[in-house]
C-alpha cells in the first residue's frame, strides 16, 4: 500500500549484538596458567579491541598477583574474587597477560557494584557487621571503637568470646569476605620507633593480606608523643591551641602516611573535620580522605543558637556559656579559660561564616564534603576516595543522600563511600509507610478484614 507507515521494516532483519569473548582469540593459553585463564575468557571485548589485538595475541596468560590474589582468597574455580578489576597488558612477544587490581567498585567476575558511591561500616563488632556484609565495599575502625564499643563491652562482646584486636579482625576479615576493604587504625600514631609501627601493620597484613588491608593515619595537630598524656589526665585539655602547632607536630600523620605508602600500604588519612585539610592531605597520596559531618554540625548549631540569643538579649551570660562551649571542643586552650567574651563572641562568627552556615551550601553541614569532592576533581590521583563519615540525626544521610544526587558532583559519585554504624545506616531502609503496608499485607494473607 503506497505512503503506509510502519513499526518494522518490509525487508531485512533485526540487528543482533555480537559478543567477542576473549576466548574467541585465536590464542594459546600459557602452559600450567590454564584454569586462570579461563577465569577470565569469557569476559567480553569491545569490537574494536578485539579487531586490534586479533592479529596480534598468540598467548593468553596471567600476572604473578593475578594467581596470588587466587590463591590468598580461595577463590572457585571459573570466578576471579569481588574487590578487583580485571586488566591486561599486550607484551612484545604477543603474550596478552590479564591481571587483578584491588578496586572495590568491583563485585566478583569483574562486575561492578550496583551504584557508583559504595557504603561502609563504622564498626569492630561482628555480630553487627554480618548483616550489613553483603552490601558494603569497606569497613573502618579504630582502637576506640575495637576495646571501647566491642571487647569491654559485655553486651556487645557477648560472653567475651573475643579477648583481643587480632581475634576481633580475623573474624572481621571471614565475615567481610575479598571484596571489601579494611581500614585499621594504628593504636599509637605518636610511636617514634617506626620498626614498631611497622610491626604492626605486618600483623594486620597477615590477618587481613596486602590486598584489604588499609592503614588509618590520623591528623596529629599540635598533639605529640610528649603533650599526648595532657589528655588523657587533669582537664585532659592542651596548653597548644589546635591552629598554632609546631610544624614537625602537625605535618607528623602526612609524613607518616607517606612514609608508611613507601612500604606498600594504602592509606586511609582520618580526623578531617575542615575543608582546608584536603589539598595539604592529598599530598600525602592517600587511597581514602574524609569528611567527619555530625560533631562539626553539631557544634555550629550550638555556637550558632549562643550567638543568636546574644544578638537578640546582649545578655553576657550567653557569651559566657559560648566561651565553655570553644573550651569543650577545643577551639581554646587550657589557657584561654578567662578569654574575653566579645574575642569568643568574634570567634563563633568566624567559624560559622567560615561554615557557611547560614547559607545552603553549609547549612545542611556538608561544605566540607562539597569542597572535598571539588578537589578530587583536579587532583592527579584518580583512584583516591572520599569517605562521608560520622553522621547522625533523622537528616544527615538524607542530606548526604541529597547531595550525591546533584548535577554538581554527578561525576564523581564514584568517588565517594558512605560509612556509619550498621544500626544508622540501617534506619534509612525503612519509612512510616513500610509499617503500613506490611499490616495490609499480613492481615490479608492471613485472611483478616
Amino acid at each position: 500500500m503506497s505512503g503506509a507507515t510502519v513499526n518494522y521494516p518490509l525487508d531485512g532483519g533485526a540487528t543482533a549484538p555480537v559478543a567477542f569473548p576473549l576466548r574467541a582469540l585465536p590464542a594459546r593459553s600459557v602452559s600450567g596458567q590454564e584454569a586462570d585463564v579461563d577465569r577470565v575468557a569469557g569476559m567480553t571485548l569491545t569490537e574494536t579491541t578485539f579487531s586490534i589485538l586479533l592479529p596480534l595475541v598468540r598467548h593468553l596468560g596471567v600476572s604473578p598477583r593475578f594467581a596470588d590474589v587466587i590463591r590468598t582468597f580461595d577463590t572457585p574455580p571459573g570466578h576471579t574474587p569481588p574487590g578487583f578489576r580485571v586488566e591486561a597488558t599486550l607484551e612484545p612477544d604477543g603474550l596478552l597477560q590479564a591481571d587483578l587490581v584491588r578496586d572495590i567498585s568491583y563485585d566478583a567476575d569483574g562486575l561492578k557494584r550496583p551504584t557508583s558511591v559504595l557504603y561502609s561500616a563504622d564498626s569492630a563488632n561482628p555480630y553487627e557487621i554480618a548483616p550489613i556484609a553483603p552490601l558494603i565495599a569497606n569497613l573502618t575502625c579504630n582502637p576506640g571503637i575495637v576495646y571501647d564499643l566491642f571487647i569491654n563491652d559485655p553486651k556487645a562482646n557477648v560472653g567475651g568470646v573475643f579477648e583481643t584486636r587480632d581475634e576481633v579482625m580475623t573474624e572481621i576479615g571471614r565475615i567481610l569476605g575479598p571484596g571489601c576493604d579494611i581500614s585499621v587504625e594504628l593504636n599509637n600514631p605518636f610511636e617514634d620507633d617506626f620498626d614498631k609501627i611497622l610491626d604492626e601493620c605486618e600483623r594486620f597484613k597477615e590477618i587481613l593480606s596486602e590486598y584489604r588491608l588499609v592503614v588509618k593515619v590520623p591528623h596529629t595537630g599540635p598533639v605529640n608523643g610528649h603533650n599526648v598524656a595532657d589528655l588523657l589526665h587533669g582537664s585532659k585539655r592542651l596548653k597548644q591551641r589546635y591552629d598554632s602547632p609546631p610544624t614537625v607536630d602537625a605535618l607528623r600523620g602526612h609524613n607518616l602516611a607517606l612514609r608508611l605508602r613507601e612500604h606498600g600500604y594504602r592509606i586511609n588519612f582520618t580526623l578531617m573535620f575542615e575543608p582546608y585539610q584536603t589539598a595539604l592531605a592529598l599530598q600525602a597520596k592517600p587511597a581514602f580522605v574524609n569528611a567527619f559531618v555530625r560533631q562539626r554540625a553539631q557544634q555550629s548549631a550550638a555556637i550558632a543558637g549562643l550567638v543568636a540569643r546574644y544578638d537578640e538579649s546582649h545578655d553576657l551570660a550567653h557569651l559566657a556559656e559560648l566561651r565553655e562551649v570553644l573550651l569543650a571542643n577545643d577551639y581554646l586552650s587550657s589557657e584561654e579559660t578567662d578569654r574575653d567574651p566579645l574575642e569568643c563572641l568574634a570567634l563563633g562568627r568566624q567559624i560559622l561564616a567560615h561554615r557557611n552556615f547560614d547559607n545552603p551550601y553549609g547549612s545542611d553541614g556538608l561544605d566540607s564534603a562539597r569542597h572535598t569532592l571539588r578537589w578530587l576533581r583536579q587532583v592527579n590521583l584518580p583512584d583516591t576516595r572520599l569517605i562521608i563519615c560520622s553522621m547522625a540525626g533523622d537528616l544527615n544521610y538524607s542530606d548526604i543522600d541529597r547531595l550525591l544526587t546533584e548535577p554538581e558532583y554527578a561525576d564523581m559519585v564514584h568517588r565517594v563511600v558512605v560509612t556509619a554504624e550498621p544500626g544508622y545506616l540501617a534506619r534509612f531502609t525503612s519509612s512510616n509507610l513500610v509499617v503500613s503496608y506490611q499490616r495490609r499485607f499480613m492481615n490479608a494473607a492471613a485472611g483478616q478484614r
